[in-house]
């Protein structure tokens, strides 16, 4: 069964006070998730990661980046982060003193979050399906220790926040890349997977640079770059690489695209982000991308450009280089 099956089956079972009518508030759903088993026209869906965002808005669901409550129930489904779990915890006891149900897999931790809700309040028997767990507690807690400073300032004065890509430091792969960056890029940049700005930040360095766009599906770390770069060249777009289309021809993408689904390593979303950089980029135009070692991108790099080679590696990442895009057009 998937992470859904246990929210129907917890809401089948009738064991859940939950109300006939009010709204509400579905925490960080990822896309495929199906909520088949709530009342469309009573949810709002609370996400800043914009794949899931437009997915669920393509459906027909309410959606939007901050709650607007008092909501009638809650729902968090569990992050990768802990800490941001808890958060999001936190904040939908403080929305709500209805039921607030708590859904993730063994691999987001579940268990150790459900041992701490159970040290704070009176929660229900678990429900474990499919190597992940479901429960639930009624709101109106006072769990305000469980927020979390909205960001927090790191190495060279960037600011991070929680949950976001590398918000300890920065990222080793990006900063090889910026080490190996050459002067000349052109005029008109995109950053695919911008996360908070450091790549970004490095390319900027370039006197001949007229236009950088940001491109960054998680408005978090969106948000976080908008602070760590005041340069007025730079343009920052919300909005799923993948999909994203350019407001103008790109003479260079550069990029440490991610390549995780959930915990799993998902090669295929790195070769999304390759294809969208050729389709992006002038007929000469060029690709610069750090990944780690063991990812077979070479593949995918052969059939959208006509010209590719491996720049730089060390034991840990490798820098691919592509120019002239064999394809354009989406």
């Amino acid at each position: 069964m998937s992470t859904t099956s246990r929210l129907s089956l917890a809401l089948s079972s009738g064991d859940v006070p939950w109300p006939d009518t009010g709204r509400i508030a579905v925490f960080r759903p990822a896309s495929g998730t199906d909520l088949s088993a709530l009342d469309k026209g009573r949810c709002h869906i609370l996400t800043g990661f914009r794949p899931a965002h437009d997915a669920f808005e393509a459906v027909g669901f309410d959606c939007g980046t901050e709650p607007d409550g008092p909501y009638a129930a809650a729902i968090v489904f569990a992050a990768r982060a802990k800490p941001l779990t808890l958060a999001m915890i936190a904040q939908a006891s403080a929305l709500t003193d209805g039921p607030v149900i708590v859904d993730g897999a063994k691999t987001e931790g579940i268990e150790s979050v459900l041992k701490l809700c159970r040290a704070r309040c009176e929660v229900s028997p678990a429900l474990s399906k499919s190597h992940g767990k479901l429960f639930w507690f009624h709101g109106g807690l006072d769990l305000t220790d469980w927020q979390l400073d909205d960001q927090t300032q790191i190495e060279d004065g960037f600011v991070t926040a929680p949950g976001v890509f590398s918000a300890d430091g920065i990222d080793p792969g990006s900063q090889f890349l910026a080490d190996h960056l050459p002067q000349k890029l052109g005029a008109v940049l995109a950053d695919l997977g911008a996360g908070w700005g450091y790549l970004s930040a490095e390319a900027l360095q370039r006197d001949a640079l007229t236009r950088l766009h940001l491109v960054e599906a998680e408005k978090t770390a969106l948000d976080c770059a908008k602070v760590n770069i005041s340069d007025t060249r730079a343009a920052f777009h919300w909005s799923d690489a993948t999909r994203w289309q350019p407001p103008e021809p790109l003479d260079t993408v550069i990029m440490n695209p991610p390549f995780h689904t959930g915990r799993a390593s998902d090669p295929d979303l790195g070769c999304a982000f390759i294809r969208a950089a050729a389709q992006a980029l002038k007929p000469k135009g060029q690709l610069w991308m750090v990944a780690n070692r063991h990812l077979p991108y070479e593949a995918e790099l052969g059939v959208s450009f006509r010209d590719v080679k491996t720049h730089a590696s060390d034991n840990r990442f490798k820098i691919l280089w592509a120019a002239n895009p064999a394809r354009k057009g989406r």
